[in-house]
This record gives structure tokens, C-alpha cells and sequence, in this order.
């Protein structure tokens, strides 16, 4: 996964992650009786609604996020690197919500996928698809190469033919795929995009000092102010991929 340590608190702060994803429970559907892994959980949220049906087993690189997890829910949680992890047992699914895009190889983490699963096992899935928040990155990235910095997107935002390519290859059925703008309001007002780039852009931000680092997101909330400021809220131009395949 890209190199970026979380803060639990703030990452709880941008609640539509999940928020947004019950939808994605809801084409999951878990039933009574199945085992379903929830791949890139974060703090947990959505692992303990799935868990409330189902048995749900929750596994996310980070330690912090994982402890936080653990706190705040009964449902299993792992410390596990979804491109190395080998699973213990077969689940019946295999649900993510806006943690593929963070992963850098992501043949490692459909075999871990297909490893997870048994014979007609469900893989169910969200995250960010081809020109996702394209206006907020390439704002950013501007911003950034107009002080001399050569940026590489961290982030893997994928086409349906590509990633329906990529789920082929690797033993799935394609069932939907769907690529879908969902224009996102931000928590925190006037703060709402800085607040975006500080949890989410630290691959890009984290090495400038202060000064440059505050020039760099007051230029981009400039750039963007017309296009994404709303009513005093911030709107991300957000574009997802949901998929739901079967291996066959």
C-alpha cells in the first residue's frame, strides 16, 4: 500500500468514507451462517455492521487503525498487508470499500482475493475509479510543480475495462461494474479541503516544511475555489468503481 500512516481520530473525521459505503453492504447482502473478509477495513465501521449477519474478519496495514478497531467493535481484526497475507480458512466473500486504490500491486491482492475464497465465493468492492478527484489532485499537483516538484500520483484509479480485465486473469466473473460520479461534501467547512489533503496526501505533502507545504493548499483552494466551493462547503469530485465478481 502506499507509505502513509493513519490517525484513527482523523481519519474517523471523514466519515463518509463509510458512511457512502453501506450501500456497498448492501450489494453484498451477508446472510446468516457466511464468513466474510473485509479487506482494507480502516477503523471498523463497516467489519461491524457486516458482523451483526454474518462473521466478519477485518484485516488493514495499519497498526494504529487496527487498535482502533479493536477498541470500538467485538467483530475479529488482523494487522495483515492484503498483497502478503495468507488466509487461514475459505470465506464465503470478500468485501472492500475505498482501500484498493491505496494498494500499489494489485495482481498480490486479487490473488489474496482468490485465495480467500471458496468455489463461486463473492468479491465485492468499491473504491475510486478513472478521473477520480482528478480536480482536487491535478490542482494539487500544480500547485506543487509550480515550486519546482516533480509529483507521482500514488494511486491506482482504474478504467471497468481495465479492472474487469484484471478480475478475468485472475479465475472471476464479472456480475456488475459500475464507474459513477459521486460528487462528495466535505465536514469542516472552509477547512474541509486542507483537512482532505492532510489525511489523504501525505505521500505528497509530508516531506515540505510548513511554509511551503501551507503556500502549496492555499494555491489549490484557490484554483479550486469556483469550481468545488459551495454554500461554504467543499465538494470532492469523487468517481467510483463498484464491482461485484465470483470465482469460478
Amino acid at each position: 500500500m502506499a507509505d502513509t500512516d493513519w490517525d484513527p481520530d482523523a481519519y474517523d473525521d471523514h466519515s463518509f468514507v463509510h458512511e457512502y459505503g453501506r450501500s456497498v453492504v448492501e450489494l453484498l447482502g451477508p446472510t446468516a451462517g457466511e464468513e466474510i473478509l473485509d479487506l482494507g477495513c480502516g477503523t471498523g465501521e463497516l467489519t461491524a455492521e457486516i458482523d451483526e449477519t454474518a462473521t466478519a474478519h477485518g484485516i488493514d496495514a495499519d497498526p494504529s487503525i487496527i487498535a482502533a478497531a479493536r477498541e470500538r467493535h467485538d467483530a475479529s481484526f488482523e494487522v495483515a498487508d492484503a498483497t502478503q497475507w495468507t488466509p487461514d480458512r475459505s470465506y464465503d466473500a470478500v468485501f472492500s470499500n475505498a482501500a484498493i486504490h491505496w494498494i500499489d500491486d494489485q495482481d498480490a491482492v486479487l490473488e489474496t482475493v482468490a485465495d480467500a475464497l471458496g468455489e463461486n465465493g463473492r468479491f465485492v468492492a468499491e473504491f475510486g475509479g478513472a478521473g477520480n478527484v482528478s480536480a482536487i489532485n491535478g490542482a494539487l499537483v500544480d500547485a506543487l510543480a509550480a515550486r519546482g516538484y516533480d509529483v507521482t500520483l500514488p494511486w491506482y484509479f482504474p478504467t471497468i475495462g481495465e479492472y474487469a480485465t484484471r478480475l478475468e486473469a485472475h479465475g472471476f466473473e464479472v456480475g456488475l461494474a459500475r464507474h459513477f460520479d459521486r460528487p462528495t461534501p466535505l465536514e469542516g467547512g472552509e477547512e474541509g479541503l486542507r483537512n482532505l489533503y492532510a489525511m489523504f496526501c501525505e505521500d505528497l505533502l509530508g516531506d515540505l516544511d510548513e511554509e511551503t507545504r501551507a503556500a502549496v493548499v492555499g494555491d489549490a483552494e484557490d484554483a479550486l475555489r469556483e469550481e468545488c466551493f459551495e454554500d461554504g462547503t467543499w465538494i470532492a469530485d469523487y468517481r467510483r468503481l463498484r464491482v461485484l465478481a465470483v470465482l469460478v
